[in-house]
């Protein structure tokens, strides 16, 4: 067995330095997100099924179909190289703060936005507090759920589960809000119709000079997706945020992310959760 070959020898497509500089220069300009060099086996592993459609022959080739702008093959490359990490009640003491948020919200519909939604785990457990809150499938509640990445839409517009996904869900919660059973595949589960029509899901990429949006939001959940942007970046992101939240709103962030650089438009209000600086 020869010994000593680089992976470039044995990988099924060449792919040069050159090739994982372009697609960093490509992801970050489409959609702001930073690629470090130890990414780049993962962003091979993560392109090579769209290498093999394609029927290219290298990765340079491939790269070609994103040369113009409103290639069809830009939402596939964004497809592939995002993360869609997520679960239900992730970081759970900021459900509890919605909760009291929310309940001290005066007579005015409650608006929410759930900016990475992913596959909908977040989204879904932000409607779940709301019901709870308001004791009703129909709260006077909605919820934007949005993401960069299509295919992850459509699996939260699904709202289908493995049972593995909701076991840490409450009894009495999965009874209420999810089905299973008459004719549904056996081990998943699907969330409750009417507790779905409280989120519409749209596309929608937080690098865009505009967004789809109208103010009043109370509640943003931005959620471990700064950390893939540079501080240049972000500031951009939160200087958009700002003013769609009501002075009283709140920004909900990742655990590993801080806006010191932002002080100026956010001050912090507790664990990893901010609002606005009132102008």
């Amino acid at each position: 067995m020869q010994t000593g070959a680089s992976w470039e020898t044995v990988r099924e497509f060449r792919f040069t330095d050159a090739d994982f500089n372009t697609v960093c220069r490509l992801l970050h300009g489409r959609v702001g997100i930073f690629l470090s060099s130890v990414k780049r086996e993962l962003v091979y592993s993560r392109l090579v099924r769209r290498v093999r459609v394609l029927k290219k022959s290298n990765f340079s080739d491939y790269l070609e179909e994103l040369q113009e702008p409103d290639s069809p093959e830009w939402q596939e490359f964004i497809n592939a190289l995002t993360t869609n990490l997520t679960s239900f009640f992730r970081e759970p003491h900021h459900f509890s703060l919605l909760a009291e948020q929310v309940a001290s919200i005066g007579e005015h519909p409650v608006t929410l936005w759930c900016a990475a939604c992913s596959t909908g785990e977040e989204a879904y457990s932000m409607a779940i507090v709301m019901a709870e809150l308001f004791g009703s499938l129909t709260p006077p509640v909605s919820i934007l759920a949005s993401d960069v990445d299509t295919a992850v839409i459509r699996k939260a517009q699904a709202g289908i589960y493995e049972v593995s996904q909701v076991n840490k869900i409450p009894d009495a919660q999965l009874r209420k809000y999810f089905l299973k059973g008459n004719g549904f595949p056996d081990g998943k589960v699907r969330v409750h119709p009417e507790l779905a029509q409280m989120i519409t899901f749209r596309q929608i990429n937080l690098l865009d000079t505009t967004w789809p949006i109208h103010g009043g939001m109370d509640a943003i959940f931005c959620r471990n997706v700064m950390i893939y942007f540079d501080k240049e970046t972000q500031l951009a992101i939160l200087e958009k945020f700002s003013p769609l939240l009501r002075p009283e709103g709140l920004l909900y962030a990742g655990h590993s992310e801080s806006f010191y650089h932002a002080a100026h438009l956010f001050k912090l209000r507790g664990k990893t959760v901010y609002t606005p600086v009132k102008k």
